[in-house]
Order: C-alpha cells, then structure tokens, then sequence
C-alpha cells in the first residue's frame, strides 16, 4: 500500500498542527520558569477529559490497534475482554487506589512505596522500572510501530522508527506531561473516529445495500464462531483466552498492575486538579475503553470476509485500509500515526519523571514542587527540568539503536520479552494492595512476594507449559499473597516504615461518578449477555 498526494498532505497537516499545539497549550505566563510541578504533574491541574483521554492515548498504540484487530480475525470477539474488563478496573483504581495516591501526595509509584515500606524498595523498584521502560516497553512500541508505518505505507522500517523516536522526543521535550496530556483528547479522537471510519467502511462492504447495520448482521450470521467471548476447552485459542477464568481469574491481576500501579498510566491521574476531576476523568477513560473494541477488533473480524485466508493474522488491519479513498486513508493512517506518537510520548515523559524525582532528585537530597515544597528554588527546579529533558533524550537514543538488536533478529525473542514481564506482576500487584490496604504489611513480605512472583513464574511455564498464562497468573499471585501475609506478620516491621495515611480518607464517590460506573457495568453485562 502507498500514500497518495492528498493522503501525504493530510499527514503533513497532522504533524505540524499536533505539534504546534503541544508546544502553545505547554507555554507559561510571562516572567514564570517552568518547574518539576509543571513539567511531571502538568501543574497538577489536569482536568478530567484530558485525563481520561491521556489514559487512552498512553495505553492504545500502533502495535495494539494491528495487533488487536489481527486477534479479533484469529479468535473473534474474545479478545474484548482485554478493553472491557479494563473499563471496570479503571472504575477500582478511582474508587479505591486515586483516594489515598492523592491523599498523601504521591507523584510516583516508587515513592508510594518508600513512604509505605521503605527507602530500599523504592530505589530497587525505580530501577526495575527505568529498564523495563526503557528496553521493552519504549523500544518495543517503535519498533511495532514503524513495522505497522512500514506495512500500511511502505516506509523504510529503519527511517520510519527513527522518524517516530525523533518526533515522539520533540513533541514532549519542551512541555512535559502538560505538552502530552492537553493534545491527547485530540490524538484520542482522531484514533477513534479514524478507527470507526475502517470498521464503518468494512462494514458497509459486507451489506451492500443494506448498509452498516445489514453489515454487522451479515458478519454476525457468516463468522458466528468470531462473536463467542467465552471461549471452550476445545478452542485452538483457549489457551489465551482459558474460558470463564478470564472473568474470575489472572485477567484482574494485569488489569489492576497496569491501571493501578504503573506510572506510565496512572501519572495522568496523579496531575489531576482534584480527586474528583481524576475519577471523572477515568469514568470517561472506561467508556472509551467499551468503545475500543467496536474501533480496532470488529475490523478484524470484518476481514475473515473481506479477506480470507491472510497469511498472518496482523495483516488484516491494514488490508482493510486499503478500502479507504485517497484521504480517507491519510487520515486513518494519520490516527495511526498520533497512536504511535501519544504511547511513545508517554513513556519517555514517565521515565524521565521515575528518573529525575525517584533517582536523581533522592540522590542529590533535593526537595521538589512537585513534592509541594515551596522552599524549592528556581535555579534548583531548573536543574531537575533539565535533568528530566536530558533523560528523556538518552532514553529515546538507548531505545532507537537496541530496538533492532533486541526485537528484530525473532518474534519468539519479543514474545519472551513480554512473557518475562508478566513475571514480575503478580508480585507488583501483591505489593501494592497489602500497601494500601493493610497495615501489617512490610519490606520483608514485600520482597517475598516479588521473589516468589519471579521463582513461580518461571516454575509455572516450565513444569506446566500447558497451563494458559492468565491461570498461572492468577495462581501465581495467591501463593505470592499467602507468603507475603505470613513473612509480614513473622518479621517486625520497623516503627516508621508506614508513612501512608489513610485514617481520615472516606472512598465516597459522588452520585455523577455513581450513576455513570453503574453505567459501565450495566453496559458490559449486556456486552457478555449477548455475545457469551
């Protein structure tokens, strides 16, 4: 597939409006100098619609959209429950998480955890982190992304994932997470409309004259295997996806990792005015994520019609592009371009705050804004802005050069890659919840459970490769909760370990976010009831 002219000009368009208005809505007023504050927490004072669709931006990029819709031609429908049950995790995480992360000022997740166990696990953790970012997540989202670029337009992978890296760096370099999360609600938009326009237009292809909706009915009556989420024993794909244990079982413990506790996500809601700006700005979050599937796994479906018999199953997203007119097609491909743009964006303003505030700023026994100090001095915020830019440069430059060394040589070495993260999120998730919700909790029962987390991850896939992923997640995590609750209660922990208050926090919600959670719940019943 090629651009033409009109498709070219529309990207261009793209480019320069989307960067040009992330560096207007990043500038300050006259005589005031940007600091830690405003450049990692955008001045604390997201509203909710930026950080609902910050949420989105950060999480869907290029590799998600191919990669879903090339599951969704595979397996059908099932793989929804990946968005779905994310929109009543993001429900949890403002109910119950958001109220004591605000509460107690918390910017990032590693210094959640010193103020809650101690110094330790804090440096080990930001550490953890930073290399994670770095050399999976951020390396991998370039990577994907300029094999998706390459794929849909013919673009050089090589040039098209230093494009992406360079304009991904640019666009935040200057105004931080403000830069990022104000120009999300357009990314966001234009990823969804462009994404209705491919499932509006496949559609319309399957019913002829009887349109969109004689489509859907059409597709539903042709490919009903597609449109079953709960997925049998005797399913090739049961192992992704093992049945009613999605519902019940390892599924939340990735959810609650990634929405909860991760800060390339959660950061968007940690800058939020107020808590009750950050819980409308995830109610919102959850109902796009009940959108997403309509936008990015229908298309694929679409293809096993349009398309049958592809060679691999990626491939179906960008064949059904090929439907779109000259700009029409600029113009999904510029959607997929600000997916591509908004993730990578993120991550590099997520590591750069981790390192600055978590290593940098610890180390050098600086006091920030965004920690509310107002003795903070201005040559002193300058050096942690600075900082912050300097590692987002490095971690851009480690990220363009490793991605081929690292991804490219096989899939199974990225498949590893990813696996060997989920290692690591039972623990993660064990420690965060015992955090928040039980005092007894300390250091030592938080490092049993990310030691256990690890051993029993890697037992689990050797001794029984036939238990599906979710399921060994789940077990995973039990054993890592029982030994952590034992090691808490045999090993004192020290006096002044647990900083965190939670004495006077109330989890009320108001009856907006009540009626619209009640909403989202009510909708995916409907969703699983009709599909099941």
């Amino acid at each position: 597939m090629t651009l033409s002219t009109v498709d070219l000009i529309v990207v261009i368009i793209y480019a320069i409006g989307i960067f040009g208005l992330a560096q207007w809505v990043a500038r300050e007023k006259p005589g005031h100098q940007k600091d830690s504050s405003d450049y990692f927490l955008a001045s604390k004072a997201l509203p909710w619609w930026a950080i609902g669709s910050s949420l989105i931006a950060a999480n869907i990029s290029a590799e998600q959209i191919v990669g879903m819709s090339g599951s969704g031609y595979a397996l059908g429908l099932a793989i929804a429950s990946y968005e779905w049950l994310a929109a009543v995790t993001l429900l949890i995480v403002a109910k119950f998480f958001l109220p004591i992360f605000l509460r107690n000022e918390i910017y990032t997740m590693p210094q959640f955890l010193e103020q809650r166990y101690g110094p330790s696990i804090r440096t080990l953790m930001a550490i953890f982190w930073l290399i994670l970012y770095v050399f999976v997540n951020l390396t991998s989202i370039i990577w994907l992304g300029s094999i998706a670029v390459n794929q849909v337009a013919g673009v050089d992978q090589d040039l098209a994932l230093y494009i992406l890296a360079g304009f991904a760096l640019l666009y935040q370099l200057y105004g931080g997470l403000k830069a990022v999360a104000l120009t999300d609600i357009v990314q966001v938009t234009l990823l969804v409309l462009g994404g209705l326009m491919v499932s509006g237009l496949t559609l319309s292809e399957i019913g002829g004259d009887a349109g969109i909706i004689g489509g859907f009915t059409t597709l539903t009556e042709r490919a009903p295997e597609h449109f079953d989420m709960i997925l049998s024993p005797d399913n090739p794909f049961y192992k992704d996806l093992p049945g009613i244990t999605v519902l019940v079982g390892g599924m939340w413990i990735a959810h609650l990792s990634y929405w909860g506790f991760n800060q390339y996500i959660i950061q968007r809601a940690l800058a939020a005015k107020s808590l009750k700006e950050a819980q409308k700005g995830m109610v919102f979050a959850a109902y796009l994520k009940l959108l997403m599937p309509f936008v990015i796994v229908l298309p694929g479906i679409a293809a096993v019609l349009l398309a049958p018999g592809l060679e691999k199953p990626d491939q179906a997203y960008p064949t059904m592009m090929r439907l779109l007119p000259p700009g029409l097609l600029g113009l999904v491909f510029a959607a997929l371009i600000a997916a591509i743009i908004a993730s990578t964006a993120s991550k590099i303003n997520s590591i750069a705050t981790i390192f600055t505030l978590d290593l940098y700023a610890k180390f050098t026994g600086q006091k920030t804004k965004a920690e509310d100090d107002v003795t903070a001095g201005a040559g002193r915020e300058a050096r942690l802005v600075l900082t912050g830019r300097i590692t987002a440069v490095v971690a851009v430059i480690l990220a363009a050069f490793t991605a081929r060394p690292l991804l490219g040589a096989s899939d199974q070495a990225f498949q590893f890659i990813q696996e060997f993260t989920g290692f690591f999120t039972p623990g993660i998730t064990v420690i965060f919840l015992m955090g928040l919700f039980w005092k007894r909790a300390n250091e030592a029962g938080a490092i049993a459970a990310a030691m256990a987390s690890v051993i029993l991850s890697y037992a689990g896939k050797q001794f029984l490769p036939g238990l599906p992923f979710l399921d060994r997640m789940g077990l995973v995590f039990l054993v890592a909760l029982a030994l952590a609750v034992l090691i808490s209660l045999m090993v004192p922990a020290r006096a002044d370990a647990n900083r965190i208050i939670t004495s006077d926090i109330s989890y009320r919600t108001s009856p907006t976010f009540n009626m619209a959670g009640l909403g989202v719940v009510l909708l995916l019943i409907a969703f699983y009831a009709t599909w099941w």
